[in-house]
């Protein structure tokens, strides 16, 4: 087995992996939501749930742009979040997500949401 097959069964990386694709699922439900000041649109949170930032308060990243691994200023060692949809493979900085915690991506044809 190679590192890169070794990495990939790891129990970090199959939970990382899992946690993408619920988020994948997740930006596809909070896409349908309504949106436009509707009473549906303005529901109250559930009981014991804070609302510490507004809605909108931490800004997310749309339409990011790649460069390839051995152009990224990422120090080697550096924690990413890595996607793989139909064979193509994203990474994104950790460093980077802490001050967006959500990257708006697309691949092919499907749109998912990188969730830090």
């Amino acid at each position: 087995m190679n590192k890169r097959d070794s990495l990939c069964t790891s129990p970090r990386y199959v939970g990382l992996m899992t946690f993408v694709a619920v988020c994948i699922a997740a930006a596809g439900a909070a896409c349908a939501a309504p949106k436009d000041g509707s009473p549906a649109a303005a529901e109250e949170l559930p009981p014991g749930v804070e609302q510490i930032l507004p809605r909108g308060g931490i800004p997310a990243i749309f339409d990011p742009a790649f460069v390839s691994a051995g152009e990224a200023n990422i120090p080697e060692g550096a924690w990413v979040l890595g996607v793989e949809i139909e064979g193509q493979a994203r990474a994104y900085s950790l460093n980077l997500l802490n001050h967006h915690e959500v990257v708006n991506d697309k691949i092919g044809e499907r749109s998912f949401a990188a969730v830090w």
